[in-house]
């Protein structure tokens, strides 16, 4: 499935040792001196990322040191595949079982490349043989589900619409045999999802619902549900053109949302899993949504639109009311969902809020395990009266700018049962800039670690 992991050595197979800078001593000192003085000679410290090819007898590249931080960190081996030489490598270390999933994840995750709309370059990605101590099933999940969120959030808005959304939620169900329904335009009002009618019905691209079950229904119920705007002009209170360069990364949650329901279905846990997404565009056109206008929503709250730049939340507060409606076991949502939590955490860290301490420790120690770390903001109740609004229940944003990814996360409680567990990540699904395994792009953030805390719990 992985193109670039290898089921066997071949006879040109090269052997690739890691080395730390600390490390590298002993190494050398094992080496013939011909060895040891060609690699002082190259200049070859063990930094990290570096790399020198050693010669054969024949001249031709028989051995390569790799210059790694640990031998088990996730990205030590990431940058390789590009750099590297195409052919194939094989790790000459010993390689305990979770080391070497992780060299086989870092690999894989560092040979993804986005070439919808480009040539691909002429050379082509380095190949590993898996490392015999590898756990096939956990590379292959989270390596294809990381694929699917950034071949997603890359593809431009004139390419992943809501049906084009829809389309990709539907291929996935029909893949692992689940059922998916979608609910567009007026069925939506008829259906009673009203806020995301309204958020999305300026646009000739009709929003609609995605909705995906799999599994056992006797099982434990397990739902997610994922932000779907596939362009964010921020309507009425429209963007600066800067602001919207990236605004086809907006349905990153919904992304997240479908690669989370792969890797369960993958994994064939034991769950009820639930899948929902509300696709919309917002945009502007002479039927827009307005400032001050009053929605209704699936759950009976009213809403005052204080910003029509604020559309994340209000088309999940229908998807999340009925989500709760079911009492699932577990109730995750993913959005891009606030600058104010990147101001906070920056792009590296999705801000987790969590109504359930359990559920929240689990997810930060999942992270930190996986890495793929989160940072738990609170639901810091005093600030909820900030949503108050003097013509509706609730408003979608406060007007003193404060803790503005906490308010939204409060504005989401709302609509979820205090007796579910429910856990709400603000992830920004993007590289800025390229980095070994990470490049410029869609990415997922929070993706693995939100599996890792559902297969331990119903796995």
């Amino acid at each position: 499935m992985l193109a670039t992991l290898l089921a066997v050595d071949g006879p040109d197979t090269v052997a690739l040792t890691p080395v730390t800078k600390a490390g590298l001593a002993d190494w050398l000192s094992a080496q013939s001196p011909a060895v040891a003085s060609w690699v002082k000679a190259v200049g070859f410290t063990g930094e990290a990322g570096s790399t020198v090819f050693l010669p054969g007898p024949d001249g031709a590249v028989a051995h390569v040191l790799a210059g790694v931080t640990a031998i088990d960190d996730l990205w030590a081996f990431a940058g390789l595949p590009a750099s590297l030489p195409a052919g194939s490598y094989r790790i000459d270390a010993a390689l305990d079982e979770r080391a070497a999933t992780r060299a086989a994840l870092g690999w894989a995750l560092g040979s993804y490349r986005f070439s919808r709309y480009k040539k691909p370059p002429e050379k082509g990605f380095a190949a590993l043989v898996w490392p015999a101590e590898a756990d096939h099933g956990e590379v292959e999940r989270a390596a294809t589900a990381t694929y699917l969120v950034r071949d997603l959030v890359n593809t431009p808005a004139c390419d992943m619409g809501p049906a084009e959304l829809a389309r990709a939620a539907q291929d996935l169900a029909a893949e692992f045999d689940a059922a998916v329904e979608v609910i567009v335009g007026q069925d939506l009002l008829d259906r009673d999802y009203p806020a995301v009618h309204a958020v999305g019905r300026a646009s000739p691209r009709e929003p609609r619902l995605i909705d995906l079950r799999w599994g056992n229904p006797e099982h434990p119920k397990v739902t997610i549900v994922g932000k779907g705007v596939c362009f964010d002009t921020g309507g009425l209170d429209l963007k600066p053109s800067s602001a919207m360069l990236i605004m086809k990364k907006d349905m990153g949650g919904a992304a997240h949302a479908l690669a989370l329901g792969r890797m369960i279905m993958m994994a064939g846990l034991p769950v009820r899993l639930r899948v929902l997404v509300p696709a919309v565009e917002n945009v502007v056109s002479g039927d827009s949504f307005k400032p001050q206008d009053v929605l209704k929503t699936r759950k009976g709250l009213t809403v005052e639109v204080g910003n029509t730049d604020a559309e994340g939340r209000l088309i999940l507060c229908d998807a999340l009311a009925e989500a709760d409606s079911e009492k699932p076991e577990l109730l995750i949502d993913f959005a891009t969902l606030t600058g104010a939590a990147r101001v906070a955490l920056g792009p590296d860290l999705p801000a987790l809020m969590c109504n359930d301490d359990r559920l929240a420790n689990d997810l930060t120690e999942a992270g930190t395990a996986v890495d793929d770390p989160m940072w738990r903001l609170p639901l810091w109740a005093p600030y909820r009266k900030g949503l108050d609004s003097k013509v509706a229940d609730i408003n979608n944003v406060t007007t003193n700018g404060f803790a503005g990814a906490i308010t939204a996360g409060l504005f989401l409680q709302e609509f979820v049962s205090k007796e579910t567990p429910w856990a709400h990540l603000d992830t920004y699904a993007w590289n800025g800039s390229a980095r070994p395994g990470r490049p410029e792009g869609g990415e997922a953030l929070g993706l693995r670690a939100t599996y890792a805390v559902i297969a331990k719990r119903f796995g």
